[in-house]
């Protein structure tokens, strides 16, 4: 039986398998949602979930973790995702 890889999410702080989350990732000073999640650099997981995106927006949680404004495009794509 192979290990489901587990994640925390800097949100709600729940422990959930990989799958359930998105990466969120700063990159060479720039921020990308890494759907693969085998982006280089520095990565946060969100848990797939609307209210959780709107969370850390207005509470700036990505800004804070990642060192680097957010452009709203980010929290754009990840909403599309979700939906």
């Amino acid at each position: 039986m192979k290990s489901i890889p587990m994640r925390m999410c800097v949100v709600t702080r729940e422990k959930l398998p990989k799958k359930e989350l998105i990466r969120v990732v700063k990159s060479e000073n720039r921020v990308i949602v890494d759907e693969s999640g085998k982006v280089n650099g520095h990565g946060v997981y969100l848990k797939r979930d609307i209210s959780v995106v709107e969370t850390a927006r207005k509470k700036g949680i990505l800004k804070k973790l990642l060192e680097t404004d957010i452009p709203d495009s980010v929290y754009e794509e990840l909403l599309s995702i979700i939906k």
